[in-house]
């Protein structure tokens, strides 16, 4: 009777601690992406301090004001490249959507598929109704709409890592047990470690990933190439999905630029090769098990977190799934879900 109440009073815990992530998902959100952004600025002033030559010389204040720096102006050049092309998106979203109801019409009359009626009737009902320039501009709103919120998000960064200097005092008045203060501690440099490794080592992939990929886009003359290097880099967060969304994405850029096939099929097989080359190769060798996620595990975790706060949750699934493991095994009835969710069972 004690296991089924158990059981009962923590399923609506979890129910109503699920409600309250989804009600206030545009609260909470920008707070998670500040701590996010926080962990990448000490990670990657710890990670100069592996320079060699001058990273041990480096002062820590110097290393924090570099990797600021760093990512202001990454967010600078974000912002630079969605208001330098969006008008230019816009004007030339109606010679795309000619360029692609051309490029399917080629490809009816090579399969046969226009001598059927069905055809006609197909291209009229749907690609006539196709306004790309109106969705063009409402997704490059939308993406706007992301700039501004990153405004938002950095002032939360810029609190919580200023909270940073007082946080071991509160955390020594927290309890007036040693052991149980020393057991906090315990938990929250694992945290911190784990998920602050993880981030700036896949900021620094992800990065390496825009500018290979940049590169072979250029290469090819693809209309707006940094925007997406950038996206590239962002989809590169989000686990197996992302890697198929960022060759995905060019790739159809590439047919609507371009009607020569050999040139769309190079480029896809060069973007595949690059995110095949990173993502089961250099990703594994550099970042190795330092989350002990199941792949299964961070799969679920990307759709719960996906349905829970939408595009946001699909980039922070990993991390935040990290971090329930940890916590999750440091009590006794959710230890089994720990040793679930990690890669080997060793939690």
């Amino acid at each position: 009777m004690e296991r089924l109440r158990a059981l009962v009073y923590g399923t609506v815990l979890l129910l109503a601690f699920g409600w309250v992530l989804y009600a206030g998902k545009a609260i909470l959100v920008p707070v998670v992406l500040g701590a996010v952004i926080v962990y990448v600025v000490v990670g990657l002033a710890h990670g100069l301090a592996r320079l060699p030559a001058v990273g041990a010389t480096l002062p820590m204040r110097l290393r924090y004001v570099v990797s600021i720096a760093a990512i202001g102006f990454a967010g600078l050049q974000f912002t630079y490249l969605l208001l330098a092309n969006k008008e230019r998106a816009i004007a030339m979203a109606p010679q795309y959507q000619q360029s692609l109801l051309a490029s399917i019409q080629r490809m009816a009359v090579r399969f046969g598929v226009e001598t059927e009626p069905t055809w006609e009737t197909l291209r009229t009902e749907l690609l006539a109704r196709i306004d790309l320039q109106q969705f063009l501009g409402s997704l490059l709103a939308s993406v706007g709409s992301i700039a501004v919120t990153f405004v938002v998000v950095l002032l939360y960064a810029v609190f919580l890592g200023v909270e940073r200097g007082t946080f071991e005092s509160k955390l020594a008045n927290l309890s007036h047990d040693p052991a149980r203060v020393s057991r906090i501690r315990e938990v929250i440099g694992a945290i911190n470690r784990r998920i602050g490794s993880y981030l700036a080592l896949k900021t620094l992939l992800s990065v390496l990933l825009a500018v290979a990929s940049y590169v072979v886009m250029r290469l090819f003359g693809l209309e707006f190439a940094g925007l997406w290097a950038v996206l590239i880099a962002l989809l590169n967060f989000v686990p197996y999905v992302g890697s198929v969304l960022g060759v995905v994405l060019p790739v159809l850029m590439t047919i609507v630029q371009f009607e020569d096939v050999g040139v769309i099929l190079t480029v896809l097989l060069a973007l595949s090769a690059l995110q095949f080359a990173i993502g089961n190769f250099l990703d594994p060798y550099v970042m190795g098990n330092s989350l002990n996620l199941s792949p299964f595990a961070i799969l679920i975790s990307l759709a719960i977190w996906s349905e829970l706060w939408g595009v946001p949750g699909a980039f922070l699934a990993v991390p935040i799934t990290a971090i329930l493991t940890i916590v999750f095994s440091e009590f006794e009835g959710t230890r089994p879900i720990a040793v679930l969710l990690s890669r080997n069972g060793q939690v």
